[in-house]
């Protein structure tokens, strides 16, 4: 899939309205995602932290979480807006997200990333999921092998 200008923008601008309400008093990294379901009903996420770190979850399980509690089961792209100065590279979704958008997205599924420190997004980088995670572990991981017939 490949996303329009206006798609881009309309998904840019969800994310940065979820990203305000970020809950992250300790990274100080505001995050926030929007997601494009097969419905074509758009979700937010953003990042909420806890003292206990392990219990923090990313912006991008919450809209993709978000989505499955409405009904969805496909997600169609996903972009991820975050607010630091000086961050150097565009940050990326951890691995734990990559596992969850694989649950839920095709490998050629679209990821946008955006730096909005100044107010607007910028150096924006689009790419699919299978650059992100080339080898996911997926439901066809799960599935019991066929027995074959041996040979006489």
């Amino acid at each position: 899939m490949k996303l329009s200008k206006k798609l881009l923008d309309e998904l840019l601008s969800n994310a940065a309205q979820a990203m305000n309400n970020s809950y992250s008093p300790y990274s100080k990294f505001k995050v926030g995602a929007a997601v494009l379901a097969e419905s074509g009903k758009i979700y937010r996420g953003t990042n909420i932290e806890n003292a206990s770190y392990g219990l923090t979850v990313c912006a991008e399980r919450n809209a993709i979480f978000s989505a499955v509690v409405s009904g969805e089961r496909e997600i169609k792209a996903l972009v991820i807006v975050f607010s630091q100065k000086d961050l150097g590279p565009l940050s990326t979704p951890c691995g734990a997200c990559r596992q969850v958008m694989a649950e839920f997205a095709k490998p050629d599924m679209p990821i946008c990333t955006a730096d909005l420190s100044s107010g607007k997004p910028a150096r924006i980088s689009c790419r699919k999921l299978k650059d992100f995670y080339p080898f996911p572990f997926t439901p066809q991981a799960l599935e019991k092998p066929t027995k074959t017939k041996k040979k006489k």
